[in-house]
């Protein structure tokens, strides 16, 4: 019982320290590419260790096994670098743009995929009946 008292309490104290340095480098941190990282890294691996932490005390000490606890770790484990990565593609194709260094697409849109699908929906042609 003590060990896991101790293990709980490791995984807490690891949890607050990366949630801490994750907050620290969301507010210090100079442009959004280095600020992505403070909550996508950091962050992710401090929720993930209090949730741990939760879901183990409530199992050892409770007696009461809960999964919830594990499937909010893994949805965020799984959904932060999807996010992280959508929000990095999204600032270096702003900043390409600025810049306007975008290849060429060969089309008369840019490469915005709602652009490219209304371009696609007016480029169709005329639908003409066979019986003429």
């Amino acid at each position: 019982m003590v060990i896991a008292e101790i293990v709980i309490s490791l995984l807490i104290l690891v949890g607050a320290f990366f949630l801490f340095v994750g907050s620290l480098g969301l507010a210090k941190l100079p442009d959004l590419m280095r600020r992505l990282h403070g909550p996508t890294k950091a962050t992710t691996l401090g929720i993930g260790s209090m949730l741990i932490a939760s879901m183990l005390y409530f199992w050892i000490v409770e007696g009461n096994p809960s999964i919830h606890e594990l499937l909010i770790t893994l949805f965020l484990f799984l959904t932060a670098p999807v996010t992280a990565q959508m929000i990095a593609k999204a600032y270096i194709l702003h900043e390409r743009r600025e810049r306007e260094v975008l290849p060429d697409t060969g089309r008369p849109v840019g490469w915005a995929t709602l652009d490219a699908a209304e371009a696609d929906q007016h480029s169709e042609p005329a639908r003409t009946s066979s019986a003429e």
